[in-house]
């Protein structure tokens, strides 16, 4: 009887997990500039590169016609947890690989301890 109970408790669980809404979301494409930190050097993985995108949207106001806003990345604390965040979610070799060797348009899901990561186009 007890299995039966924290069967259905499981169950319950990885329903609600599945079911979250994100609390933010955007677009951005990610352009030749956000391949380089601002003291010019060259980012060598996707996190760094998306971070440094909303770096540029926020700080430097150098924004990309696809790029649009967030409420979640406009805090520098915020930026600074992207790659935990990220390393929490969802994000496909794939993917990677078209960040950190193109200049893709991707979609970004925002949760509370993680982000989904979706390229849209190359």
């Amino acid at each position: 009887m007890k299995s039966i109970y924290l069967s259905a408790a499981f169950l319950l669980a990885m329903q609600t997990v599945s079911h979250a809404q994100p609390i933010d979301s955007y677009t951005a494409r990610l352009s030749s500039t956000d391949h380089f930190n601002s003291n010019g050097q060259r980012l060598d993985s996707a996190a760094a590169i998306i971070r440094q995108d909303r770096a540029n949207y926020y700080v430097y106001g150098d924004r990309d016609a696809e790029d649009h806003g967030d409420s979640f990345f406009r805090s520098k604390e915020n930026r600074a947890r992207l790659e935990s965040m990220l390393n929490r979610g969802r994000f496909t070799p794939g993917a990677r690989r078209a960040i950190i060797n193109g200049t893709p348009l991707i979609h970004i899901d925002i949760y509370e301890d993680y982000i989904e990561v979706e390229v849209e186009s190359d």
